[in-house]
């Protein structure tokens, strides 16, 4: 059991990524049929923009501020005054998940936007660390380089779908 709770709380931008695909799901299973176009789409949009971003930047805020010295060992990186700094960007990122999950187009592109620049910024920061540094720690090159690529590419993808109602 605890390891089970270390794998999902180490690669939490999967786990609440996924709880809310399951939540979506949930909703898209409610909606009386024949659905409106594009609400499933929406459904899972809207369900990303507050777990897959809300949730996960209010975890990473938790983590860098209060739990600054284990995230540092995690990642593979000495404790650093960075730490908090990377902690309350990561609420601004929550703030916008969470306002995000009210359909607002521009918001939502916008924080999709604004997180892809942190999270493919913090990909290319894992590839040099993993290069120059041999950082093969698991916070570093383990899941988490794979999340900063693939969760915006996610983001994307769900911003595409649900451009003018568009089904999924």
């Amino acid at each position: 059991m605890q390891n089970l709770i270390y794998l999902v709380l180490s690669n939490f931008p999967l786990t609440f990524t996924l709880l809310g695909l399951l939540v979506a799901g949930l909703q898209i299973l409610k909606t009386p049929t024949p659905r409106p176009p594009g609400s499933s789409a929406e459904a899972v949009l809207r369900w990303f923009m507050f777990f897959g971003i809300g949730v996960t930047y209010f975890y990473n805020f938790v983590c860098h501020v209060f739990f600054g010295e284990q995230i540092a060992q995690f990642i593979g990186w000495a404790q650093s005054p960075f730490q908090a700094e990377v902690g309350w960007a990561s609420l601004g990122y929550a703030v916008l998940g969470f306002m995000a999950f009210r359909p607002h187009r521009a918001l939502r592109v916008g924080t999709i936007a604004a997180v892809a620049c942190f999270m493919l910024g913090a990909a290319v920061g894992h590839i040099y660390q993993i290069v120059t540094a041999h950082n093969l720690a698991p916070g570093n090159a383990g899941g988490m380089l794979w999340y900063d690529v693939l969760l915006p590419l996610f983001g994307f993808f769900l911003l595409w779908k649900t451009r003018a109602g568009k089904a999924l």
